[in-house]
């Protein structure tokens, strides 16, 4: 099977997705790294950094929205709460900052970038307006 991408119209070969899990696994590395060097950056407000270690906080904390014994969505209110933090983390931080600490290749970052954009546009509208902009 063949998809179209978007950015170019050439035809792109649909993957499997234990080779998209594996490749998102190989990123966690970079990812670490990033938020490690945004959060020393003293150009990326407080505020975000704020946001991000509350995430940080919640997602290691026992208590849940959703508890994580629940099968398939228990981890899903951790997952989304962080890719909402990183999203968060990284628009104060701005993309010439990002790019300045990220070690990957761009196709790499992209991937990132649209994975913490999907987190924020899965929250309802109303939920969405209550974070901080």
């Amino acid at each position: 099977l063949v998809a179209m991408s978007r950015l170019d119209e050439s035809p792109v070969a649909k993957r499997e997705p234990r080779e998209i899990a594996r490749e998102a696994i190989l990123l966690i590395p970079n990812v670490a790294k990033l938020l490690a060097r945004i959060t020393r950056d003293p150009r990326v407000p407080v505020r975000r950094k704020t946001f991000a270690a509350a995430a940080l906080i919640y997602v290691i904390s026992p208590i849940d929205l959703i508890p994580d014994f629940v099968a398939g969505l228990g981890q899903l209110d951790d997952l989304v709460i962080v890719a909402v933090a990183l999203n968060h983390l990284i628009a104060g931080a701005g993309r010439d900052v990002v790019e300045q600490h990220w070690d990957g290749s761009t196709d790499s970052l992209d991937l990132v970038l649209a994975a913490t954009e999907w987190g924020t546009e899965i929250i309802p509208g109303p939920i969405r307006k209550m974070l901080p902009g």
